[in-house]
């Protein structure tokens, strides 16, 4: 749980900028969180949790 809430934070951060810079317009921004919270209610979100876990656990070993 904690790891989820960090990537969110993270990721979040990462969307600001990229707003703020320019290189994100808010319609498309706004189309793709729209896409990632519908995709979160399908049955492959359960594939995506154990992909982002495993990674960062992989990431995490070094």
């Amino acid at each position: 749980m904690a790891l989820s809430i960090s990537l969110v934070v993270l990721l979040g951060i990462i969307v600001v900028i990229l707003v703020r810079t320019g290189y994100q317009r808010i319609l498309p921004g706004i189309a793709v969180c729209l896409f990632g919270f519908f995709l979160a209610g399908t049955g492959i979100a359960p594939t995506i949790t154990g992909a982002v876990s495993s990674l960062t656990g992989w990431i995490g070993s070094f």
